[in-house]
């Protein structure tokens, strides 16, 4: 997939004219890493942001003892590493390969020219991070007040929106990450993110295979989605 193409898919670059993406696809390099290779890690100086081309990207933090908190999963068209492009110059979290995957990175004083010869494009960066710092917020409310359940729903219901298949009322898809991550990324342990898979495969929410999920009532998992009352604890 040449530059451009990639260009047109993404959020941040909506609306840009033609002439405006050949001098984004002129400035832009591309990278690529294998599974488990790091990208860039935490406190290197930000030399750019990403724009995912292909493959996925966790953005991930690691504690003194070794532990890793997954802090967000990067798809193709999402751009990453704005924050730290745009702060304090270094990059907050690491960025890790879980496939194979490709990027665009933007260097800094090339982007930052554009930037000052095109208005239009400013305005589209707001909006992008606006809704990049909307996102994270929602994450911190979910981690903070809902139960294990109800951020479980919220996560299938938004992968569901993004690469699943409807067929006779059922809705299938796999799984984006393992389920260690996926605890991870849910502020849980993985215990409990089995208890919850077990309980919405129990009230015939769902039915799983391996990383193959069947959605039986869509209807059920987006009301559980909403953060409301559950039995089933932290």
């Amino acid at each position: 997939m040449d530059n451009l193409t990639i260009l047109k898919k993404s959020m941040l670059f909506a609306g840009l004219e033609d002439e405006h993406l050949e001098e984004l696809s002129a400035i832009a390099t591309r990278r690529t890493v294998a599974r488990g290779e790091t990208l860039f890690s935490e406190g290197e100086p930000a030399t750019g942001f990403y724009l995912l081309a292909s493959g996925s990207i966790k953005l991930c933090k690691i504690s003194p003892d070794g532990k890793e908190k997954v802090l967000h999963f990067v798809h193709p068209a999402e751009t990453f590493a704005e924050a730290a492009f745009f702060g304090d110059g270094r990059y907050p979290a690491e960025a890790r390969a879980t496939e194979r995957s490709e990027a665009l990175l933007f260097p800094r004083e090339p982007f930052m020219g554009l930037l000052e010869r095109n208005p239009k494009f400013s305005l589209n960066l707001i909006v992008s991070l606006s809704l990049l710092l909307r996102r994270f917020a929602r994450q911190i409310e979910e981690l903070s007040f809902a139960e294990v359940p109800n951020r479980l729903a919220s996560y299938l219901v938004e992968l569901a929106g993004r690469k699943s298949t409807t067929y006779q009322g059922k809705t299938y898809f796999d799984l984006d990450m393992k389920k260690g991550e996926l605890a991870s990324r849910l502020g849980t342990v993985s215990e409990t993110l089995s208890r919850a898979f077990r309980k919405l495969k129990e009230e015939g929410v769902l039915e799983m295979e391996g990383s193959h999920v069947i959605v039986l009532d869509m209807a059920r998992l987006k009301m559980l989605s909403g953060g409301g009352p559950q039995q089933e604890g932290r």
